[in-house]
C-alpha cells in the first residue's frame, strides 16, 4: 500500500498527513456537504464534476454556514444576504462578501477525501 499520494493543489503528501473527513460516495454534485471533524474548524466538501474541493463552511461576511446555502456550478451562495464564493478558490465573487474563504487541497485515498493536517485553521 501506498503511503504518498498526489494532491490536487500538485503536491505529494503522505498518508499520516492528513485527517480524513468523508467517502466520496458522501458527497453529491451541487449538494454541499457539512463536515465536523475534532480539531478542525466547520467544513463544507463540495464535489464538481469528478473534482473535489474543500473550504471553510462559514461565510466570511456573516456567521452562516455555507451549505445551508446553494451551490450552482462552481459558486456557492451564502443563504443568508447572497453573497457568493468560487469554491475551487475561496475568492468572494459577490457583494456582499469580500474576504476570500479558506481553501484546503484535497487529496482522495481509497475512496477517502482527505485534506493535510498542517495548516487546518
Amino acid at each position: 500500500m501506498a503511503s504518498t499520494y498526489p494532491s490536487s493543489d500538485g503536491s505529494v503528501v503522505d498518508r499520516s498527513d492528513l485527517v480524513f473527513l468523508c467517502p466520496v460516495d458522501d458527497v453529491v454534485e451541487g449538494e454541499p456537504l457539512a463536515v465536523e471533524v475534532e480539531g478542525c474548524p466547520p467544513l463544507a466538501v463540495y464535489r464538481i464534476g469528478e473534482q473535489y474541493f474543500v473550504t471553510s463552511n462559514v461565510c466570511t461576511h456573516s456567521y452562516s454556514l455555507l451549505t445551508e446555502g446553494y451551490q450552482e456550478g462552481d459558486q456557492i451562495e451564502c443563504a443568508v444576504h447572497g453573497g457568493t464564493f468560487d469554491i475551487r478558490t475561496g475568492e468572494a465573487t459577490a457583494f456582499p462578501c469580500q474576504e476570500p474563504l479558506v481553501t484546503y487541497p484535497v487529496t482522495v485515498v481509497d475512496g477517502r477525501i482527505g485534506i493535510p493536517t498542517a495548516g487546518i485553521s
